[in-house]
């Protein structure tokens, strides 16, 4: 049975009724986040609303970052949405202006072969080796991206001394090297498996990929002193700009 003209609001779309609903459905069922929803046909039934309105539904708390989708398993509560403007700041920075407890685990820390995008950014000869330093970022105990650091082992020969499940950071300001500039681009890709795992996501899950170019000093072009991959989980990571006339 549709539900009446007036339990809706003014205006109110149907999927618009069935979001609402749906949200008021996982607070009085004290959902947490990890928590299956129930399926889709018991949606129909206690809403009196088609299938296709449960799905229009699902797909904007989806958006919303309300919900998580994991293929063959369902819709689950979300451990929420990361929303960061694009700024110079630390994980840990972004993680608490978003009202998340951040938190760090490190998945290794070695002098190795970088690849060849980070070698020519940190300027280091041929077969040279390079810090690596590679972490499995949470927020509220939920993994939203894992960070690999690339860095100069001349500039840095104590770093991998440091503890490095705080902000890499402070570790570098208070090594000489506080990081003054970036140059970064971001782009979609699919998960690979090694990242997926780490990620609790099903392998080539879409994530955003972010390559990031870091230089100390605040005379350009400064001295190169970070480069790092980090993958982050595209249903618990959003990036906002503002935008101005220039």
């Amino acid at each position: 049975m549709e539900p009446d003209v007036d339990d809706l609001g003014a205006g109110e779309l149907k999927h618009v009724w069935v979001r609402r609903k749906i949200q008021e459905l996982v607070a009085a069922s004290s959902l947490r986040p990890g928590d299956a929803l129930i399926g889709e046909r018991q949606l129909e039934e206690e809403f009196g609303v088609s299938r296709i309105t449960v799905r229009r539904a699902i797909a904007d708390l989806v958006q919303d970052g309300a919900l998580v989708r994991v293929k063959g398993k369902g819709t689950f509560v979300s451990h929420g949405m990361v929303r960061s403007t694009l700024h110079l700041a630390s994980f840990n920075e972004d993680m608490r202006a978003a009202g998340f407890e951040p938190s760090t685990r490190v998945i290794t820390a070695t002098t190795t072969a970088p690849p060849r995008e980070a070698a020519h950014h940190l300027g280091l000869p041929p077969h040279a080796e390079a810090h690596l330093v590679a972490r499995l970022r949470l927020a509220n105990g939920a993994p939203v991206s894992v960070d690999e650091s690339w860095l100069p082992p001349s500039l840095l020969p104590g770093l991998l001394d440091h503890d490095l499940t705080g902000s890499l950071y402070r570790v570098l300001a208070a090594s000489g090297y506080p990081v003054e500039r970036v140059e970064q681009t971001v782009e979609a890709a699919a998960a690979p498996e090694r990242i997926a795992r780490l990620l609790d996501v099903e392998p080539g899950a879409p994530v955003l990929l972010f390559h990031r170019r870091s230089f100390s000093g605040r005379n350009e072009p400064g001295t190169p002193i970070e480069y790092s991959i980090s993958t982050y989980r595209s249903d618990r990571y959003q990036i906002s700009m503002h935008l101005g006339p220039h």
